[in-house]
């Protein structure tokens, strides 16, 4: 399989299913077109009939685009791994709470955008953004405490990718959290295979000058 990304920098919707797939050991070769190149849109219509990426390119060169869709697609192809919890309720619950990620928080989108090598703290904190942390803190606690940790669901699963692109976020920016969301922020920051995802942010080596402006670099988290 081909997994079509953006920049690590800025394309929070690339690293979810990077880190899925990273963390269950699922094969893939890594296509990656940089945002913001005179060709970019042109690039990217070659593997994504929505102009959008990430996009996955199956063994028999289907197209599958969207985060939550690979990620769906991915549970779906691998049941030997727990990429949803194996229970039924926190199965639904952990849809409910990716489902609410996935088409939710646009102040934070938008005051906060993923860029891994800034540290930003105390920008973008409007009054409409820190209510999106307060939700996404509470959300983070709630599984916390219902399934015991160190992950939302207690293993990491679906639900973890989701939510990375904001403890991204978090880290840039440093919004208050509670000590049990600052910890969580703290493990998955901590993982592996976020590590290496956050190297190849560092010295990948391709700021894009209009995307360091709050709007158009929401625009480049959008992809």
């Amino acid at each position: 399989m081909q997994l079509v990304i953006a920049n690590k920098n800025y394309s929070s919707w690339s690293l979810r299913p990077w880190l899925l797939m990273k963390h269950f050991g699922i094969s893939f070769d890594e296509i990656h077109i940089w945002l913001g190149q005179d060709d970019t849109a042109q690039q990217i219509a070659e593997y994504s009939p929505s102009g959008r990426i990430p996009c996955l390119i199956d063994e028999n060169r289907r197209a599958i685009w969207d985060s939550l869709a690979i990620a769906e697609t991915l549970a779906e192809r691998f049941p030997e791994h727990a990429l949803w919890p194996r229970d039924a309720a926190a199965r639904a619950h952990a849809r409910s709470v990716s489902a609410e990620m996935h088409s939710g928080f646009g102040a934070l989108r938008n005051e906060m955008p993923m860029k891994i090598r800034s540290s930003l703290p105390g920008q973008g904190a409007t009054p409409e953004a820190l209510a999106d942390v307060a939700r996404i803190d509470a959300i983070w606690c709630d599984c916390l405490e219902q399934y015991g940790g160190p992950f939302l669901f207690g293993d990491f699963s679906i639900a973890d990718a989701m939510f990375a692109p904001v403890v991204m976020r978090f880290n840039t920016y440093r919004p208050a959290l509670s000590p049990k969301a600052a910890a969580y922020v703290a493990h998955l920051t901590a993982q592996p295979e976020t590590q290496v995802w956050i190297y190849d942010a560092q010295v990948e080596g391709h700021a894009i000058d209009r995307y360091e402006t709050d709007a158009d670099t929401a625009t480049a988290s959008a992809v």
